[in-house]
């Protein structure tokens, strides 16, 4: 390759080698305490609230840089609403989860009809829906905290019981969980495959296609990857149930915004919202998709947190939007919108968690905490808007 694909590969995958570097560093300081197959597998339950809610902050941002601030306090609202339901009503687990989804989604298109159609900026609806559900929830709790007591049911399901990962069918020989390798393997299978017939087809169609070499590497890395963290599950109890959902959240969106119409409108209301009207698509719809979507993964989100918690508390979901906007922008989405993908914001995702688990294990202050993840997102959009005017640090008067 020459050094301009050398630069643009480098440009790319970013931070991905900032995410190795990072996982590096604290592997040292640590001891290689950080990649311990405990830590591997608190790092997914912790942070899966934020695969999820990132997710969903994805197609907000890609709008036009746009963020929903209510997330986190929908989550907490949406929970105490479950575990109320379930413990004080007595209402069975799989209604209770329904009910979760519709007062999330119902949330969400409601604040999405103000900013799609009455065209409030969504910084006020969702400020304005962030001290409401926050009090909301209050009021459901009465200030309590309600402890779920179904711990075969909807906590492990959710991933918070001590029962919350997949049983090994093989059992357990050697203290390794063979269902974890396999499942591993499988992962490698299909993502490989999936590339290679991805490239064929683009060839045969005549479409430009990334180069052989750096096209490998990304694979061979990301197959590493995936290896190395199923060994590490399989050393521990292997998959944890909520490491499924995230997945499926993962597959479904990636393959919404890369591969449907409908994905392709985010994009293109973000990069240019008048040309996209002209077009002839209907903008206040996308608008619309983006933010009542968002209410749906909070909802999900809120089911994951109780679980992990085995409880609703009032004080729960605070600063969750800031981590799912964080993760957003260290992944690479842009803060114009119009660009960012699933997988890259989930890296940004893996790296705050990385950092927060590294810290704690350092014993690092939480204030300390606070200033190192600051200073990461900052850097992270001093990045974005740098290299959109072509490495100029002062913009022109």
């Amino acid at each position: 390759m020459n050094n301009s694909k050398v630069l643009d590969f480098v440009k790319k995958y970013t931070m991905v080698f900032v995410l190795i570097a990072v996982v590096a560093y604290f592997y040292v300081k640590t001891g290689g305490g950080i990649l311990l197959p405990s830590n591997i597998s608190n790092l997914i339950s912790q942070n899966a609230y934020v695969f999820v809610l990132a997710t969903g902050m994805l197609l907000c941002i890609l709008t036009g840089g746009n963020i929903d601030l209510s997330a986190g306090s929908v989550v907490c609202f949406v929970g105490a609403v479950g575990a109320t339901l379930m413990q004080s009503k007595g209402m069975p687990a799989w209604e209770a989860v329904i009910a979760m989804f519709v007062v999330g989604t119902l949330i969400g298109a409601t604040q999405a009809f103000w900013i799609a159609y009455v065209r409030i900026p969504p910084f006020i609806v969702t400020l304005a829906g962030m001290l409401i559900f926050r009090g909301l929830s209050n009021v459901v709790l009465d200030g309590l905290t309600v402890t779920i007591a179904d711990q075969t049911g909807f906590v492990n399901v959710f991933g918070g019981g001590a029962d919350c990962y997949i049983k090994d069918f093989f059992g357990n020989p050697g203290g390794i969980n063979v269902t974890c390798i396999l499942a591993g393997i499988l992962a490698i299978v299909i993502f490989v495959g999936i590339n290679v017939r991805g490239r064929m087809v683009r060839q045969k169609k005549n479409y430009e296609v990334e180069n052989f070499a750096p096209w490998a590497t990304k694979l061979i890395i990301i197959s590493a990857v995936i290896a190395a963290f199923a060994v590490r599950l399989a050393q521990y109890k292997g998959i944890p149930n909520v490491l499924l959902i995230v997945v499926g959240v993962i597959v479904i969106y990636s393959y919404i915004t890369s591969n449907t119409t409908t994905g392709r409108y985010f994009y293109a209301v973000g990069g240019n919202e008048k040309a996209t009207k002209l077009s002839g698509i209907n903008t206040n719809k996308v608008y619309f998709l983006a933010y009542t979507n968002m209410g749906f993964l909070a909802a999900l989100a809120g089911m994951i947190t109780i679980a992990r918690m085995t409880s609703a508390q009032p004080t729960y979901g605070q600063n969750y939007e800031m981590d799912a906007i964080a993760s957003c922008f260290i992944g690479g989405a842009s803060a114009y919108g119009g660009i960012g993908t699933v997988p890259s914001v989930i890296i940004g995702a893996l790296l705050m968690g990385v950092i927060n688990l590294g810290m704690f294990s350092m014993g690092v202050d939480q204030n300390m905490q606070k200033v190192v993840k600051g200073l990461v997102l900052l850097a992270a959009v001093i990045f974005d808007v740098v290299s959109k005017r072509g490495g100029k640090f002062i913009a022109k008067s």
